[in-house]
């Protein structure tokens, strides 16, 4: 499985952008950008969303199982 950060940064860099460049287009601010791409874990879903969402992807919300 790859990771996110893995993954975003990839992508990113298929696309011949910049940190700052991608997060321009993406219209999220570049530490938004900079944490998805070093693995940090307290990340805002609907921004990682919105970045996700240049990709044709997006993280589905958790559903809480009654065990």
């Amino acid at each position: 499985m790859i990771m996110l950060s893995d993954f975003v940064k990839e992508k990113r860099k298929e696309s011949g952008l910049t940190q700052e460049e991608f997060a321009d287009r993406v219209g999220v601010a570049l530490t938004v950008i900079r944490k998805i791409e070093q693995g940090k874990t307290n990340l805002n879903m609907d921004k990682v969303n919105l970045v996700l969402g240049m990709f044709g992807h997006e993280l589905a919300p958790l559903k809480k199982v009654n065990l």
